[in-house]
Parts: C-alpha cells; sequence; structure tokens
C-alpha cells in the first residue's frame, strides 16, 4: 500500500485541491475492495504541527498526521496556498527540510497548480520541467529562472516530481498518476466516473494573453504599446527598435527578457487574442475576424491560429462562442 501526504499548510489553500485529490484517490481504494482487491492507497491529511487554524479561507481543512509523524511516505501532494509567495514561504518554512529529507529518501512530490511556486523554492525543481497557472507564468519564471516553465502543459513528469496547470488541472494530475500507479484501465474508469478528459494535456486552450507587463523596462513598454495598438500593421523589428531609440540586437534582447517572447511572437498573441475575443462575441465569420485580427491569408491565420491555442479558428468558434452558453 502507497503512503501519500496530502499536505495542509498554513494559510488559505485550496480545498478543492486538498478534498478532489483525497476523494479521487479514496475512490480507487473502494473500487479495489469492491472489486475483492485491496486498497491501493494509505491517504493522510499532514500539517506541520498540531496547531489549530491550519487553513485561513472560508472552510477549515483537519489534518490527521504531523511532518514528525510522517518518517516515509511515498507520495506528497501539495495544494496551491493562496497568498503571496513570500507570506506562504514564510508561513510554511518546515515544511521545505522535511520535503527535502522525503525526496531524497525516495519520495515522490505533485505540485497542483500554484503550489510549483512553493515546490520551485526548496530547489526541487531546478532544470526540470514544471507547470503552473498560466496566469502565475510571468512571475514564476522571474522568481524561477532555473527551472523549465512550461506553462501550456497540464502536466509535468521529470525524476519523481510532477506539477500540474492552473485551477481543475489538478484532477488530471491525479488522473496520471492513478494511471501511474493502478494502471490504465482503472485511471480510465476513474476518470469517466469524475467526467475528466484523461488525455487533455494542454491548458493553452484556456490561456487569455494579456501581455507581460510585469517588468519595468520603460523601453520595452512602450514597444509594446505601439505593437497592441497597432496590431493589425506590418510592425518590423528595426521600426521598433528606432521608436525605443535602441540597437536591434538590444531591443530584441530585451525584449524576450521581459516579455518571454520575440517580437513577432509577440505580434501573433496580440492578434490571436483579438481573434479569440470576437469569436467568443459569435457575430462574425472566420474570414472577417481573420481580417479584423490583421490577417489576409487563410492558411497562415490557421496556423499561427492554431499555434497559440492548439485549435482551428473554425473549432474554437464553435466551442466558444456566446450561442453555445445560451443553447
Amino acid at each position: 500500500m502507497k503512503h501519500v501526504s496530502i499536505l495542509v499548510p498554513q494559510g488559505t489553500i485550496s480545498v478543492v485541491n486538498v478534498a478532489g485529490s483525497y476523494q479521487m484517490l479514496s475512490w480507487v481504494n473502494e473500487f479495489l475492495q469492491q472489486s475483492g482487491s485491496k486498497p491501493l492507497f494509505d491517504i493522510h491529511l499532514v500539517a506541520m504541527d498540531d496547531r489549530d487554524g491550519t487553513h485561513k479561507g472560508l472552510f477549515s481543512v483537519h489534518h490527521n498526521q504531523t511532518i514528525a509523524e510522517v518518517q516515509r511516505t511515498d507520495l506528497i501532494i501539495i495544494p496551491a496556498i493562496h497568498e503571496s509567495y513570500l507570506q506562504s514561504l514564510e508561513d510554511n518554512q518546515p515544511f521545505i527540510p522535511w520535503l527535502l529529507d522525503r525526496y531524497e529518501e525516495g519520495s515522490e512530490i505533485a505540485s497542483l497548480c500554484i503550489s510549483s511556486f512553493f515546490l520551485a523554492s526548496t530547489g526541487l525543481l531546478d532544470g526540470k520541467p514544471c507547470s503552473t497557472h498560466w496566469q502565475s507564468a510571468p512571475m514564476f519564471r522571474e522568481l524561477f529562472p532555473n527551472v523549465i516553465l512550461t506553462d501550456e502543459r497540464i502536466v509535468t513528469d521529470s525524476g519523481g516530481i510532477y506539477t500540474s496547470g492552473g485551477a481543475y488541472a489538478f484532477t488530471n494530475l491525479i488522473i496520471y498518476l492513478i494511471e501511474k500507479f493502478a494502471g490504465r484501465e482503472l485511471a480510465i474508469l476513474a476518470a469517466k466516473g469524475f467526467m475528466i478528459d484523461i488525455d487533455r494535456n494542454s491548458q493553452t486552450p484556456f490561456m487569455i494573453f494579456k501581455g507581460q507587463k510585469s517588468h519595468q523596462d520603460i523601453s520595452i513598454l512602450k514597444a509594446q504599446e505601439i505593437i497592441e495598438q497597432n496590431y493589425t500593421d506590418k510592425i518590423s523589428v528595426e521600426d521598433l527598435s528606432n521608436a525605443v531609440a535602441l540597437n536591434r540586437r538590444t531591443f530584441e534582447r530585451r525584449f524576450k527578457k521581459a516579455t518571454s517572447n520575440t517580437v513577432l511572437e509577440y505580434h501573433q498573441r496580440v492578434k490571436i487574442e483579438v481573434a479569440k475575443k470576437e469569436f467568443e462575441k459569435g457575430f462574425k465569420t472566420v474570414n472577417e475576424v481573420m481580417y479584423d485580427a490583421g490577417y489576409t491569408d487563410p492558411k497562415a491565420f490557421r496556423e499561427v491560429f492554431k499555434k497559440y491555442t492548439e485549435m482551428t479558428p473554425f473549432d474554437y468558434m464553435v466551442k466558444y462562442k456566446r450561442e453555445a452558453f445560451s443553447a
């Protein structure tokens, strides 16, 4: 039987992450027992100590073990902590040496959504792929440059470290772990029971591009503004670098550092975000939206749209247009 430690950190945590993980793994145990087999997971809610009030939000989460009582565990699950990064780090510092010791002894660790920030602070994610909520990606890249952030992914798996994308993407990671520990057949049954798309592997279709503007590079902010106000025009790197009085090489280097995109990628993402919003309104055809976004070549528009959404323009329109919600 695999010992599972679902952490109960101090602060406002995702009760959904805790309860959902517990429920899904418990479902596996119940199914196995009903089938005449032994349960697979020995599930515990683990806190730092016996302090009351382990959760400051709407609900309380009651632990049944402390880290001092757990010297060996097979899998550690860290729920999202909805506090500032520095506050969550300060409140939950004792977890860090415990996580490092358990990982060194062979425990595997799964971070859910933005708990990737806490896990990254241990150094265990350095050099490894990692996902997180797409909205938090710019800050994550700034804080943890040694981590390979793949924020488009729903699930990552590297060296016994697992991470998931944003919000309810954690269910895909739990299904992934069920498949790994209990087999594909049981994972499919669990996915059907909880109505989860078992093979969904990207959160790209859910991303909303707002431009990475948390940096302090005034020249690059000006260039971003020029792109966003003139997205239907052909804008060259040379034009932009001249507009902000930087030589081209310096401009391209600083633009990439500040936004995590090349100038071309940024321009494309601004245009595709415009197209997505028009499709969601549901009033225009694919060709009309294409022209509004500054494209004249249907093939080029389709390729770029699919690059950033993993869906064709038509499929996106059908899935998200306003009429779909009133049908």
